[in-house]
């Protein structure tokens, strides 16, 4: 038996899927919460890391330099000294608007916990990784999944945004997601100082978006009306992509990103919409028939400039699989 592991697994693997944001909530922080946000789990693409225990921390595979620097985040905040050896076996594309950190770190959060035993939630996961700074939207999908609201961080303090509304959506649904390959969007330092820049937010586009949220957005899904439901996500990113338009050039990332959106509202999408910075765009429509229509225009559309995930919103959060050694 390998020192430190006494939970007899003998190797994990995760697998989660890429995040969709729908919509920032906040960015006047005049209550005392920053931020806040809509979102789901995108039908792809996918996220697979495995685990299993070993003399020394080892990690390998792809976007091994950030699941390091996750892994030493995970054994500092429990006092982990023993080994483990991560692969990623399969990544998100970075910068891509598809919150490929969260869900890479959770994702190795998750398995390292699962090899020592360690009996922690989504939110503690995250907060051992340091993922609480802005969106908890990835967090909240890696944990289960259907639509998300969270209720944006505390002006102070570094807790994960708490999770106020969960509604699974209708099967039937699709998402068409095209994830552009030139043109990614920010994080990290550059995302600071990008919000840094950002004109000041009036209070009636606050008090707009939250009313679309509460009054449109969630019962809309709970009803399985996808044109009340495309109506008011399309209205949220308009709304909210022009409080970002003097970073990144328009209501929608310039280019390509804005191009898809308005065409895939031509083409019958119910709503559409940018997630996060870009350049990953979205679409939402009713039925399977519908859902491939789409993404057959889209993938026309972007010949071969970028890729195409066509499916329903996953019903389920994070897959986690154990074998023993």
């Amino acid at each position: 038996m390998t020192p430190g592991h006494g939970t007899g697994v003998g190797e994990v693997v995760v697998e989660t899927a890429a995040r969709l944001h729908f919509g920032v909530l906040d960015l006047r922080g005049s209550l005392g919460r920053w931020f806040g946000g809509v979102g789901a789990s995108a039908p792809g693409p996918i996220l697979r890391v495995s685990a299993r225990p070993s003399e020394t921390l080892r990690v390998e595979g792809s976007d091994a330099d950030r699941a390091v620097e996750f892994a030493r985040l995970f054994q500092a905040h429990f006092g982990v000294t023993a080994g483990v050896h991560v692969r990623v076996e399969r990544a998100l594309p970075r910068h891509a608007g598809l919150g490929s950190g969260t869900q890479l770190a959770l994702a190795v959060a998750r398995a390292m916990a699962e090899i020592e035993g360690i009996a922690a939630d989504a939110a503690e996961l995250a907060r051992a990784v340091g993922r609480t700074r802005r969106s908890a939207i990835g967090t909240w999908t890696f944990a289960d999944g259907g639509l998300v609201v969270e209720g944006g961080r505390r002006r102070e303090g570094n807790g994960v945004a708490p999770l106020i509304a969960r509604i699974p959506f209708p099967p039937s649904w699709r998402c068409v997601v095209a994830v552009p390959h030139a043109g990614g969007g920010m994080s990290g330092v550059d995302e600071a100082e990008a919000f840094g820049q950002l004109p000041p937010v009036a209070e009636h586009d606050v008090e707009r978006v939250a009313h679309l949220v509460l009054m449109g957005l969630l019962p809309a899904v709970a009803d399985a009306d996808i044109a009340a439901f495309g109506a008011a996500l399309t209205a949220v990113q308009s709304i909210t992509g022009r409080w970002f338009a003097s970073v990144q050039g328009g209501t929608f990332a310039a280019g390509l990103s804005a191009e898809l959106v308005a065409r895939m509202s031509e083409w019958g999408a119910a709503g559409v919409g940018q997630s996060s910075w870009g350049p990953t765009v979205y679409g939402v429509v009713d039925g399977e028939r519908a859902g491939s229509e789409l993404a057959d225009r889209v993938r026309g559309a972007m010949a071969a400039s970028g890729d195409v995930y066509e499916g329903p919103f996953r019903p389920q959060g994070a897959c986690v699989s154990l074998a023993p050694r």
